[in-house]
């Protein structure tokens, strides 16, 4: 596995940082429809530090989603180790929120029911629940939309509200598989803004998962470059990019190089977005 030379945030990948996640010669295992044996995850290893963002990239069907329902404690691995803040991951947990590509809104609720379901679900005290509500919704720049449905909202706005919905719980973790793909270019970009913001007042650590190099860079503390199924580590890369960043270091040769970096590792080249 190769690594770039390029220097970490050191608040983030400091070695004095303890790590939430750590994943251990991971490998994953299924019997398909046909009947035959898929090897899904191969051999992967990697760390997480708290209140990193982590982003991996990879092509379709090379093992991404499943990593993630791995660390979520939606799968399990039929080989290896996935611990979670030092635990073996046996389930989800409490303490982790996932945001999905869909928004998976409820219709029938409104945008503060809607977030307001794991405080539910997890039997959490309702008056601080719904502070904490108020308060997401604040956060994700939806205050004034606590009591509009979700038909009422754009595709970007209800994404919002799934991150709030994800965070309403106060996690330490939050999984995000491609959320914004399903969005045009330009609303896009724009998420990916709130979304830097969003991991940093929150102070939680991010797991991303996207095909596209380029939202990977920009929002990248480190990078998990992954190889076409079986889905293993092909580098991990230390995203120097100083913070906050705007649109316009996609425009500079540091993150150029990045990316460059990255498609080759992927050889796939008109993957980028």
């Amino acid at each position: 596995m190769t690594r770039s030379t390029a220097l970490p945030d050191p608040r983030r990948a400091s070695p004095d940082v303890p790590l939430a996640i750590e994943i251990n010669n991971l490998s994953m295992r299924y019997t398909a429809a046909s009947g035959d044996s898929v090897l899904a995850v191969d051999d992967v290893s990697f760390s997480v530090r708290q209140k990193e963002f982590l982003c991996v990239v990879g092509t379709s069907g090379c093992g991404k989603t499943t990593l993630l329902r791995i660390i979520a404690g939606l799968a399990k691995h039929t080989a290896g180790s996935a611990m979670l803040r030092g635990q073996p991951i046996a389930g989800p947990s409490a303490d982790v929120g996932i945001v999905f590509q869909g928004a998976v809104l409820l219709p029938w609720r409104t945008v503060l029911e809607n977030v307001m379901i794991p405080a539910i679900v997890l039997r959490l005290d309702r008056k601080r629940s719904l502070q904490r509500a108020h308060d997401m919704l604040a956060l994700v720049g939806l205050a004034d939309f606590a009591n509009a449905y979700p038909k009422e909202l754009s595709g970007g706005m209800q994404q919002r509200v799934s991150i709030a919905r994800a965070l309403v719980h106060n996690p330490t973790l939050l999984l995000m598989d491609e959320p914004f793909g399903a969005l045009d270019a330009m609303t896009r970009e724009t998420m990916n803004l709130e979304l830097q913001r969003i991991a940093r007042d929150a102070e939680t650590t991010v797991v991303f998962i996207t095909h596209s190099i380029q939202e990977a860079v920009f929002l990248g503390d480190r990078v998990v470059v992954m190889t076409p199924r079986p889905g293993r580590i092909a580098a991990v890369l230390d995203i120097d990019l100083p913070r906050p960043r705007d649109l316009d270091v996609m425009a500079t040769e540091p993150f150029g190089h990045h990316v460059r970096s990255i498609r080759t590792l992927l050889n796939a080249r008109g993957l980028t977005h």
